[in-house]
C-alpha cells in the first residue's frame, strides 16, 4: 500500500482479527524502516513523518502456510492524517482546555493542513511544470533529429543517383 504523507503528520490505526497475528512494517520515502511490529490478534499503532513523500505500509499474516485451513484473516485499516489523527477529547482533558480554546485549536490546526495541502500541491504542480517541459524539449530535439537525418539521406541520395547516372551517361 503506498500512501503519500505531508511532513510531520501523523498516521494510521490499524486492527487486525485472525488466529496468528500479523507484521506491520512501514517505510519512509528513503526506505528507511520506520515501524517493524509483530501483533497478535488485535493491535493498534500510530506514528509521525519526519519526510513528506510515499510511506509504504506492508501488512502480512505471521501465518507460513499457503493455505490456512478455514481460517480467515480479515485486516481493518483505517488511516488519519493530520488534524483528524488528533483525539481532541483527550487532548482536552489532558490540557484543561476550555470548548473555546479547543475549537481555536482545532481551527488553528485545520488552518496549518490547508496550508500544508497547498504547499503540496504547489510542489507537484512544479514537478509536473517540470516534467512536462523536459518531455516537451525531448519531442522537439527528436523531430529536429529525424528532419536532419532524413533531409541528409536525401541529399546523398540524390548525389548517389546523381554519380550512378553520369556513370551510366544518362544524363
Amino acid at each position: 500500500i503506498e500512501r503519500e504523507r505531508e511532513r510531520n503528520t501523523q498516521e494510521a490505526v490499524v486492527s487486525t482479527q485472525s488466529t496468528g497475528g500479523m507484521h506491520v512494517e512501514i517505510k519512509d520515502p528513503d526506505k528507511k524502516q520506520i515501524l517493524s511490529k509483530y501483533y497478535q490478534n488485535e493491535g493498534q499503532f500510530t506514528f509521525t513523518t519526519h519526510t513528506p513523500g510515499e510511506h509504504y505500509i506492508c501488512l502480512s499474516p505471521n501465518s507460513t502456510r499457503w493455505f490456512s485451513g478455514g481460517n480467515r484473516l480479515r485486516v481493518h485499516l483505517s488511516i488519519d492524517v493530520g488534524e483528524h489523527a488528533n483525539d481532541y477529547k483527550q487532548i482536552q482533558a489532558k490540557e484543561k482546555l476550555s470548548e473555546l480554546q479547543l475549537r481555536v485549536r482545532q481551527l488553528l490546526e485545520q488552518v496549518e493542513q490547508i496550508t500544508k495541502e497547498q504547499n503540496y500541491q504547489r510542489t507537484r504542480e512544479e514537478r509536473f511544470r517540470y516534467t512536462s517541459e523536459t518531455t516537451n524539449t525531448r519531442v522537439l530535439w527528436w523531430a529536429v533529429a529525424q528532419t536532419s537525418i532524413l533531409l541528409l539521406v536525401g541529399a546523398w541520395q540524390m548525389r548517389h543517383l546523381k554519380g550512378f547516372f553520369e556513370a551510366k551517361k544518362l544524363v
